[in-house]
């Protein structure tokens, strides 16, 4: 028996394949910038609407947005976090099940429609209603996207790209908030309130989403994924046709492929049970490794970001056209931070550049925590310390997502990369907010300290476990960092 693309869809049928080889061996190239583009295009669109909810917090609490308290709006925030777990374990085994291709189209689409709904919000449910769907969209994007970027990327330069890529969250932060700006100071078009412009915010965002979309229209199946699940054949071509295009079409001058063939036994989709065996059995210290690094981070940013415009307002009296302002250098370093430092990933080493990245990040904000609660520190002061924080933070927290998308086993890798952002996300973020909204709201500043403090401990704890289970893949093929399951 044959499916559509005339494969044999036997059981445990073996192949021998070069495949992996020949996607690490080629040089970067404008092909890959194109994926690249299209791929990592929806975390600048992340960016762009995380920063403007937490930039005009203060007219989503005024009459002219939506009524809401400090609690409602980070508690909205823990609503749109809630989505993304539910979406990342959703979306993920279904991106590895289904294809890359297919789930990154689905969830692009969910978030883009999700983000323009939020701009026809009427209160606090409704909004929270869409903000959970934008959450679905985005944690379904997180398992699709880190996994097809990492299986399309050559394993030498992976790290810098993984970063980079992951990074450009902060590129659309920084757009967030120069709009909020603008937006705050007047500069409404068309006799546009800001009653409105809030609105048109959202609805600018998710119309972007679906330029994005077309774009991915011209994105391959991940051939790794093709190989796996029968599709050898479509496999070839497809990694013939971007040899060509990397080459310019001069393939002879491609490096030889590297090492033996990789021998594998194919089949439709992975059960969850061997999932699961595989993760807390053979690769047991490596999943410990990937809770640690993402419950490290996702309290450190969810805590800190979403928190940080109430914080200054509260504590600082900020205004609310001020806070843009106050969030935009958070966003310039966080972004710049990957790409200064990513290339030490690959050259340096993973385990390395992880372990000073969380220790450092960790340290840091322990010194700021001090200064805070102390009230020996003012609004501009903490927003410089906080941009050295985040410089290095962003690459941390890049790196954890690089990490649980290169040491487990290519046929169950996306959905490890929503297990553990969905684990990280519930411990370590959906409640943090929750948290931040209640210490802002009984004004003390140790209190919001001591928060602060949970944070630091968390990704110094981070480092420790880099530097003692920490994998080295810098440089490495993914099938040698974690040998698939069904390879023979």
């Amino acid at each position: 028996m044959a499916d559509a693309g005339g494969q044999s869809v036997g059981q445990d049928r073996e192949i021998e394949t070069d495949i992996p080889q020949r996607l690490d061996r080629l040089p970067w190239s404008g092909w890959h910038l194109r994926i690249l583009t299209a791929l990592g295009t929806s975390w600048i669109l992340d960016g762009l609407e995380v920063t403007l909810v937490g930039s005009l917090s203060g007219i989503l609490e005024s009459k002219e947005g939506l009524h809401l308290s400090d609690a409602q709006v980070t508690g909205a925030a823990t609503t749109y976090l809630a989505g993304a777990v539910m979406g990342a374990l959703l979306f993920g085994y279904l991106t590895d099940r289904l294809g890359r291709r297919k789930l990154f189209l689905v969830t692009l689409a969910t978030y883009s429609l999700a983000t323009v709904a939020s701009a026809f919000s009427w209160n606090l449910l409704s909004f929270s209603l869409f903000r959970f769907f934008t959450g679905v969209g985005i944690g379904g994007e997180y398992a699709a996207i880190n996994s097809a970027v990492d299986e399309l990327i050559p394993g030498k330069v992976r790290g810098t790209v993984d970063l980079v890529v992951n990074g450009t969250f902060w590129l659309g932060a920084t757009g967030g908030a120069l709009a909020a700006m603008y937006l705050l100071a007047g500069h409404l078009p068309f006799g546009i309130t800001q009653h409105l412009a809030w609105r048109l915010a959202f609805g600018i965002g998710g119309s972007l989403g679906a330029i994005v979309l077309v774009l991915r229209l011209f994105v391959p199946e991940s051939p790794r994924w093709l190989m796996l699940r029968r599709h050898e054949e479509d496999a070839g071509k497809v990694v013939e046709d971007i040899e060509n295009r990397a080459s310019k079409g001069d393939k002879d001058k491609l490096p030889k492929p590297e090492g033996d063939k990789l021998k594998i036994k194919v089949r439709d989709h992975t059960p969850l049970a061997e999932i699961f065996k595989n993760m807390a059995g053979e690769n047991r210290m490596r999943s410990v490794l990937g809770l640690v690094l993402m419950v490290a981070q996702a309290f450190f940013f969810n805590a800190v970001f979403f928190s940080y415009g109430l914080v200054v307002k509260k504590f600082f009296h900020v205004s609310d056209k001020e806070l843009p302002l106050h969030l935009l250098p958070f966003a310039i370093a966080s972004f710049l931070g990957p790409v200064t430092l990513g290339k030490l990933f690959d050259k340096v080493g993973r385990k390395p550049m992880i372990t000073i990245s969380y220790g450092a990040a960790g340290l840091l904000l322990a010194v700021v925590l001090f200064l805070f609660g102390g009230g020996t520190i003012e609004a501009k002061g903490m927003g410089i310390c906080f941009s050295v924080i985040f410089f290095i933070a962003s690459s941390a927290a890049s790196a954890a997502y690089l990490t649980v998308s290169e040491i487990f086993p290519l046929e169950i890798r996306a959905f490890a990369i929503a297990i553990f952002y969905a684990l990280g996300t519930l411990v370590g973020g959906a409640g943090a907010p929750l948290l931040f909204g209640f210490l802002i709201e009984t004004g003390s500043k140790w209190a919001v300290a001591g928060g602060y403090a949970l944070g630091a401990a968390l990704m110094i704890t981070g480092a420790v476990f880099e530097h003692f289970i920490g994998v080295e893949a810098a440089g490495q093929s993914l099938e040698s960092v974690s040998k698939p399951l069904q390879s023979s």
